[in-house]
């Protein structure tokens, strides 16, 4: 019985592995630069206040979900595997 959870955890363990990878990789570069730190000129604008409706802030949110879901997955193998 163990066997068939850890082989179950391990697939989805390896599916969550490509969903990160491939969605770290298709993110854009989010650089603004010193300057508009500084000022503060990036938070006045409509895009940056409502950046998580984009797909960009949606891609983000998968990203930051599926790499918790990918430590979490680590933990799990790890105590199933010294089970």
């Amino acid at each position: 019985m163990i066997e068939v959870i850890r082989n179950i955890v391990l697939g989805i363990y390896v599916l969550v592995c490509i969903m990160l990878i491939i969605l770290a990789t298709i993110q854009t570069k989010d650089s603004s630069g010193v300057s508009q730190t500084v000022t503060g000129a990036a938070a006045n604008n409509f895009y940056e206040q409502n950046k998580g409706k984009t797909k960009e802030g949606r891609l983000k949110r998968m990203t930051i979900f599926s790499g918790i879901l990918f430590g979490v997955l680590a933990v799990a193998l790890s105590i199933l595997f010294v089970m």
